[in-house]
C-alpha cells in the first residue's frame, strides 16, 4: 500500500503495523480466503510465529484491517471536506493509491458474506450517522435511513465494479477510472434531482403513507387483534 507524504515507510513501521499493512493489500487483491497467514507475514517480513504473537488469528487481524480502514478513510475524507485539504496541490496525489487499496478491500470485505461483512458494514452507518450529526444535522430529519443509504449507495458503485468500469470505459480502481467516477459523483452530490415543489408533495406523501402504516412494535403479532 502506498504511503501518504509525510508518513514512514513501510519498513520502517513497527512490525504490528506492516503486518496490518500488508494483509490489507493481500485481502484487497485476493480476499481474505484466498489469503494465509503465510502469504502475510512473507509480504510483511516476518514470521507466522510474530503475526499469531501480535494478533492471534487471521480473523482477529482481518477487525484489526477493518478498523484500520474505516478510520483511515474517515480521516482522509475528514481532511479534504473539513480542513479544506482538496484545493492542496499534493494531499490527493499523495493519497490517492492509499484511497484505491481501500477500495479494493471494502468491496472485498462487503461482499464475503460473513458476519464481519455486516459488522463492517453496520459499523460505517453508524459513523456516517455520528458524522451528519456533527456536521450536517440540518441534512435529514431521519439520520439512521441517510446514513444507511449513503453507505449502501456508495458500496453499491463498489459492488458493480465490473459494470460500471465496462460503462465507464476504464477500471474505477485504476487512477483513471476513479478519477472519472469521483468527478460523476461530485456532480451528482451538488446538483439536486429534485424540484422543491415535488419535494414536498413527495415528503406529504410520505407522512400519509406513515399515518396509514404505523410501525408495529418489537414482538407484536400484526394479525393477534383480530384473532
Amino acid at each position: 500500500m502506498a504511503r501518504p507524504v509525510g508518513e514512514p515507510a513501510f519498513e520502517d513501521l513497527t512490525a504490528r503495523a506492516r503486518i496490518r499493512d500488508a494483509a490489507i493489500r493481500l485481502f484487497a487483491e485476493r480476499g481474505m480466503d484466498g489469503t494465509t497467514v503465510r502469504d502475510i507475514a512473507r509480504a510483511a517480513g516476518v514470521s507466522p510465529g510474530l503475526l499469531r504473537h501480535h494478533f492471534g488469528s487471521k480473523e482477529a487481524l482481518r477487525e484489526e484491517c477493518d478498523r484500520y480502514v474505516v478510520d483511515q478513510s474517515m480521516k482522509i475524507k475528514e481532511q479534504l471536506i473539513l480542513e479544506d485539504q482538496v484545493t492542496s496541490p499534493s494531499f490527493l496525489p499523495s493519497q490517492h493509491p492509499t484511497i484505491l487499496v481501500f477500495y479494493k478491500y471494502f468491496t472485498r470485505a462487503l461482499l464475503d458474506g460473513s458476519s464481519r461483512a455486516a459488522g463492517l458494514f453496520d459499523d460505517m452507518v453508524v459513523i456516517a450517522e455520528r458524522w451528519i450529526a456533527k456536521n450536517s444535522p440540518e441534512i435529514t430529519e431521519d439520520p439512521r435511513a441517510f446514513a444507511a443509504v449513503l453507505i449502501g449507495m456508495q458500496s453499491g458503485l463498489l459492488a458493480m465494479h465490473d459494470h460500471v468500469s465496462r460503462a465507464l470505459g476504464a477500471d474505477i480502481f485504476s487512477p483513471e477510472g476513479h478519477v472519472r467516477m469521483i468527478g460523476a459523483l461530485t456532480e451528482f452530490y451538488s446538483h439536486p434531482l429534485l424540484d422543491t415543489e415535488f419535494v414536498t408533495k413527495a415528503r406529504q406523501a410520505l407522512q400519509a403513507l406513515r399515518a396509514a402504516n404505523p410501525p408495529t412494535a418489537p414482538g407484536t403479532d400484526p394479525g393477534a387483534e383480530g384473532a
